[in-house]
């Protein structure tokens, strides 16, 4: 009895309000604010308040809150972890194929695995002039018309 009454109370005052408002002009908004303070009365209206009201006090209802809370928080977690490691099962199996893929055709390795070269690489011949320094950049100058 005492929701309903407050309920009441709220949609009156929220109509007054929306007189106010509707005085001074600005009727969009009135009419906006008129819509919100209907809805408690509705809610009155439809038995809805009533219903929540016995359920706010029930034992049960609480416990199915807890439950509907954990649920929540489990698939939370399993998304979260599976953003982390990079997608579905299906995305992963899809990624795992396709790096099998990037082998080239007549290759025994992948072309973008690690090397299997020695770690050191023999020291380069040193270039005998100068001249050969540039020899690929005038190439190129001169492959534009440069």
């Amino acid at each position: 009895m005492i929701a309903e009454t407050v309920c009441s109370a709220v949609s009156a005052a929220g109509l007054g309000i929306a007189a106010v408002t509707a005085y001074r002009k600005r009727f969009l908004a009135a009419a906006r604010i008129a819509a919100y303070s209907l809805v408690p009365i509705g809610l009155v209206m439809t038995g809805v308040v009533e219903w929540v009201a016995d359920t706010a006090f029930s034992v049960t209802a609480w416990a199915g809150v807890g439950v509907l809370g954990a649920s929540w928080l489990l698939f939370s977690a399993t998304r979260a972890v599976e953003r982390r490691r990079g997608g579905t099962r299906k995305e992963r199996k899809a990624a795992r194929s396709a790096q099998r893929e990037a082998v080239a055709p007549a290759a025994s390795a992948p072309s973008l695995g690690p090397s299997t070269r020695p770690a050191s690489r023999p020291a380069a011949a040193p270039r005998s002039e100068s001249a050969d320094d540039f020899s690929d950049i005038e190439a190129i100058l001169k492959k534009h018309g440069i």
